[in-house]
């Protein structure tokens, strides 16, 4: 079964090729829409719906090209469904499901969020089942525990600002534009971590939720009184890792499990990776990442994803679709159960 998938949730335009048997990524494109929304300091929901538009036609007719075929090769067609931008959900959707229905193949819609935690299963070193996920991004922060597809209990999660949104924020306040989260990464590796003394927030709490909109906060107050750029940057980045070390640690005794799956777009974050992977040597454990290129949104994810569950026999009603602004995890069931 070759799948073909498409994704896009957010900002990113992105089309994968993905050999099920075979278990190959055969090709895979994203496009970034940075400088469609910079100007505007955030994304800006109807201008990623068009620009989604714009780009799915020729990146899919690429990624093919890429990966040797011809659309008469697709044997099913993924896409993301939801948790996302409903207008761009719908664009990707329907573009998706218009091959599908060209081709006479079946269709399914994917939940973007398992995407991401199945991300690590397309390298070298796939993880078991069952591990412990920390799902971090612009929109997610979440602790997951993960026995199997489509087996998830969530744990914890951001009762505010996401990781990756509280990066980007931050990074706003120091004038480093947007998105800024790898620019104030980039300026952390300038400063001092220890300069300046945040607190570490919810780490006296019971449970394993986080908070960083405090956080965000007592950065605007370093930056408003004069403080070096990049102590703030470096000292806000350490506190944040140490925040997650500390609720990690909870949650791999909590659990019992001795295997980390980390994913989503903060997953690059070198010092993150760092930490994580010394928390894990240390406990006898492992840790697992994505591939850095498919930490961010991608569809080579949500073709893995797909193909799981289509070749369990899922899919789609052949008349329309639908998508969900919202799908927690908690919503799905294994491959192939009956919900």
């Amino acid at each position: 079964m070759r799948v073909l998938a498409v994704e896009s949730s957010c900002d990113e335009t992105a089309v994968a090729v993905y050999d099920g048997p075979k278990g190959e990524l055969l090709a895979h494109r994203v496009h970034s829409q940075t400088e469609v929304h910079a100007a505007y300091g955030g994304v800006v929901p109807e201008l990623a719906a068009r620009d989604h538009m714009r780009r799915l036609p020729w990146l899919a007719r690429q990624t093919m090209m890429d990966a040797g075929l011809g659309f008469e090769a697709v044997d099913a067609v993924a896409y993301t469904s939801g948790p996302g931008l409903a207008g761009a959900l719908m664009t990707g959707a329907a573009f998706a499901k218009g091959i599908a229905a060209s081709r006479g193949v079946p269709a399914l819609g994917v939940n973007h969020l398992e995407g991401h935690i199945l991300a690590p299963l397309l390298g070298d070193d796939p993880p078991a089942f069952p591990f412990l996920a920390l799902l971090v991004s612009g929109g997610h922060s979440q602790l997951i525990e993960v026995l199997g597809v489509g087996r998830y209990r969530l744990l914890g999660e951001s009762i505010d600002d996401a990781i990756g949104e509280a990066f980007d924020k931050s990074a706003k306040l120091m004038g480093l534009g947007y998105p800024g989260g790898a620019a104030l990464s980039g300026l952390a590796e300038q400063g001092d971590a220890e300069a300046i003394r945040f607190t570490r927030p919810m780490i006296n709490r019971p449970g394993l939720d986080l908070s960083f909109s405090g956080l965000k906060t007592a950065v605007a107050n370093a930056v408003a009184s004069g403080a070096p750029h990049a102590d703030v940057a470096a000292s806000f980045e350490k506190t944040v890792i140490d925040t997650l070390v500390i609720k990690l640690g909870r949650a791999l005794d909590q659990t019992g499990l001795e295997r980390l799956v980390v994913a989503g777009g903060v997953a690059a974050n070198r010092p993150l990776r760092a930490r994580l992977g010394a928390l894990m040597l240390e406990r006898g454990g492992t840790v697992h990442f994505p591939e850095v290129e498919l930490c961010t949104d991608n569809a080579a994810m949500i073709a893995l994803a797909g193909f799981l569950r289509l070749r369990a026999g899922e899919c789609d009603s052949a008349a329309g679709f639908s998508v969900r602004a919202r799908w927690p995890l908690s919503a799905l069931r294994p491959p192939g159960a009956v919900a």
